[in-house]
């Protein structure tokens, strides 16, 4: 992790790797409980990747029952919140913003900055445009 401006900090891929790894420990790994992963759109197509790969899970694009579906963070906790399936999963969870509590993460992130991460632009906006639009109308 590297703070480069008071609010934000960019996470390396050896961060991620790391807290892929951490996520993947607390996966339920009775078969019967999740049986495949599905990454949101944007943020979560790489961590679910990894996942799949670690885990040797198959990745779907039909969410199951029994599907786990990964997010890169609950900041906001709206797209988790609106998404379907029953399991969620996250990198990093903010525990002071999100509206949302996912089944597992790798990282409780306490701090407000925003997370950038290595498949985004480092000169990123603190909210993302489809959020800011959502946001003002």
């Amino acid at each position: 992790m590297l703070k480069i401006e008071p609010n934000k900090i960019k996470l390396s891929w050896d961060d991620v790797e790391t807290v892929v790894d951490k996520l993947c420990h607390f996966i339920p790994r009775d078969v019967s409980i999740v049986d495949s992963v599905h990454g949101i759109s944007r943020g979560g197509l790489v961590p679910a990747t990894l996942v799949s790969h670690r885990t040797g899970l198959p990745y779907v694009d039909v969410i199951g029952p029994n599907t786990l579906v990964i997010d890169d963070i609950a900041d906001s906790g709206k797209t988790l919140e609106e998404y379907p399936g029953a399991w969620k999963g996250v990198l990093y969870y903010k525990v002071k913003t999100s509206s949302f509590t996912p089944n597992i993460w790798g990282e409780l992130h306490e701090g407000e900055e925003w997370l950038i991460f290595p498949w985004e632009k480092y000169n990123s906006p603190s909210i993302q445009d489809y959020l800011n639009k959502e946001k003002n109308g």
